[in-house]
């Protein structure tokens, strides 16, 4: 096999590779509360969980209200009203940073 397929099917190897080991949500721990199984089975479908955990120095309410609505608006995820309420109501109270006075 020529050297440069070598490589190709290297990088191919560690991109499948990444994007596995990616999808394995199982060392990502959110915090307990309701509305933890609507987020767990919504945001995993397109990221990882651990992008909460990321964000959540930056978001409060507002923010992760813009962000679920976004992810829903512009990202097409399937998320009814009720569960993105829920979602957001549980990013709010567990990962969302308090109100400004």
């Amino acid at each position: 096999m020529p050297r440069n397929l070598h490589v190709a099917v290297g990088a191919m190897a560690l991109l499948i590779g990444g994007a596995a080991q990616a999808a394995d949500e199982s060392s990502v721990h959110l915090a307990p509360g309701q509305g933890l199984e609507q987020v767990q089975a919504a945001c995993s479908m397109c990221h990882s969980l651990d992008y909460i955990v990321m964000n959540s120095p930056f978001q409060d309410r507002a923010g992760w209200d813009k962000t679920v609505n976004k992810m829903v608006k512009v990202m097409g995820a399937p998320i009814t009203a009720e569960d993105a309420t829920a979602i957001v109501d549980y990013l709010a109270a567990t990962y969302g940073k308090p109100p400004q006075p």
